[in-house]
């Protein structure tokens, strides 16, 4: 009879035990950021960990660790437990260009589970105002006639910024000058004074320069025309084809994290880039928010890292 007890006991424990072992979070989640708090990394980190603690109910936190390209965030969340209590909120830059560049102590495919795109945001080609072209071509004109004088900048040697100049430099038949920066707001700085002529920067972050003024843009550098530049042509259009440079910001987990887990994050974060005001958010950064099954974004990821591979090697970049 004991025994009996013992077994239905045990029966009618196992799924409650089962069910224990599924609730998710059982504690706090990290959201790793490899950039400032401020900037967009950080912004889209923040908008999700709100979004993430009301649909999950619990607590997310997001955890700024810049440096080396964005990619100690990214170390350290493939180094997690593998228990989906870490997430990465990343870009491109340290998903498909970094590791091209550093030695990093993590592989970012094989330890890096990718959850989903949240959102993309071209990079706007802009001179200064007292530059004296007013196209692509015109440009691409000028830089054949006096090679070397133009110089672009960008926010650091492996930036988005920066592999668009090179990828322009090879598509149009040109050579500029890359002069790198800690960021973007010292570049829009030598942009006015005419120290520097041109950018490939983000909509988000040349936006204001734009509208006063101070920017006259020529091209984006998407597949197509952005949302925020409805009048400005794609590079495709201004006789480049196939010229395709984004910034995308994407969410990461653990590499192993139970696939219960791994599904649900997938599943929430698409509902929550669905709502209305991360759509208007999102556009508000100059970008547009991710609309890729998962299954596409993980095919989307690889060939990006690759993608970006043949581009560093294709252009000898090497690191400062």
């Amino acid at each position: 009879m004991k025994r009996r007890l013992l077994l239905a006991s045990a029966v009618l424990l196992t799924p409650l035990a089962a069910r224990a072992q599924t609730v998710y979070p059982v504690k706090a989640v990290r959201l790793m950021v490899g950039a400032n708090a401020g900037g967009g990394t950080d912004i889209v980190a923040r908008m999700l960990a709100d979004k993430f603690a009301a649909q999950f109910k619990g607590t997310f936190l997001v955890e700024n660790k810049p440096g080396a390209s964005n990619t100690i965030a990214a170390d350290l969340t493939a180094k997690a437990p593998a228990d989906g209590h870490t997430l990465l909120v990343a870009t491109n830059t340290g998903q498909a260009i970094a590791p091209h560049l550093l030695k990093l102590g993590f592989d970012p495919i094989k330890d890096l589970t990718p959850v989903g795109l949240v959102v993309s945001v071209p990079n706007v080609l802009v001179v200064g105002a007292s530059v004296p072209v007013n196209s692509v071509p015109e440009l691409i004109a000028q830089m054949k006639a006096k090679p070397g004088e133009f110089k672009y900048a960008s926010s650091g040697v492996g930036s988005t910024q920066h592999i668009a100049g090179e990828a322009f430099d090879m598509a149009a038949g040109v050579k500029g000058v890359h002069v790198p920066y800690k960021g973007s707001a010292q570049a829009h700085l030598d942009i006015i004074a005419g120290n520097v002529q041109m950018m490939f920067d983000t909509t988000s972050s040349a936006m204001g320069q734009i509208k006063a003024g101070k920017f006259k843009t020529l091209a984006v550098t998407s597949d197509r025309r952005s949302s925020e530049l409805p009048d400005v042509p794609t590079l495709i259009e201004a006789g480049l084809p196939g010229f395709d440079m984004t910034t995308w910001y994407a969410v990461y987990v653990t590499a192993g994290s139970p696939p219960d887990v791994v599904a649900r994050l997938q599943a929430e974060l698409a509902r929550a880039i669905a709502l209305p005001d991360v759509q208007a958010k999102l556009r508000g950064l100059g970008g547009e928010p991710g609309t890729m099954s998962v299954e596409q974004f993980a095919r989307f990821n690889i060939q990006e890292y690759e993608r970006f591979g043949r581009l560093i090697r294709d252009a000898n970049i090497k690191p400062d």
